[in-house]
């Protein structure tokens, strides 16, 4: 299975990085916003952008408004991620694999996570980069309470099916510049 996902991958890379638009992007945030509104004030993860990924920081710098955002810190191999507060205009070091973290900040653990991703299918499979950090944090997450996880892609990283193995935690919802997939219902 681990050659299906690498090149179901490499593929998925190529796909996002020929989409890469900030005015895609941009689209894709304000229907995040849209449907992350119901959540505002529960603490929400984002992400710092690398290489093609969506650029969430306008939906964060929007949610921040309502109640705290983080980011995640990359604890080690094999480890969950953990989060770091982070507020517009923070000051940010280099961190693991080229994403900026925040220098100083509390840790959160939050209850909504927006998911970067490499591909994703209408079941709410998600393919990520390989490492297994966000399924071991999702994992963790969920087992502690409710959780919502959304994925934020460009509509050309669907893959028909993406190979599932007992460890990968399933997303909530995917946003993507073309409209919003619920998993329950493949729309």
């Amino acid at each position: 299975m681990s050659l299906d996902k690498a090149a179901l991958r490499r593929a998925a890379l190529d796909r996002r990085k020929a989409a890469h638009d900030p005015a895609r992007g941009a689209v894709a945030c304000e229907r995040l916003i849209a449907l992350l509104r119901p959540n505002l004030g529960r603490p929400v993860a984002g992400y710092m952008p690398i290489r093609s990924e969506i650029d969430p920081r306008p939906a964060m710098t929007a949610l921040a408004a309502h109640g705290p955002v983080a980011v995640p810190v990359i604890a080690g191999a094999g480890r969950p991620l953990r989060f770091r507060c982070w507020s517009p205009g923070c000051a940010m070091v280099p961190g693991p694999f080229g994403a900026s973290v925040p220098e100083h900040g509390d840790e959160i653990v939050p209850e909504v996570l927006i998911v970067p991703l490499v591909g994703f299918d209408r079941c709410g499979a998600r393919l990520g980069y390989g490492g297994g950090f966000y399924d071991r944090t999702l994992e963790g997450l969920r087992a502690r309470g409710p959780v919502l996880a959304v994925g934020l892609a460009y509509a050309a990283q669907e893959i028909a099916r993406v190979p599932v193995e007992p460890t990968d935690q399933p997303l909530d919802a995917i946003v993507t510049e073309a409209g919003i997939i619920h998993p329950e219902n493949g729309d």
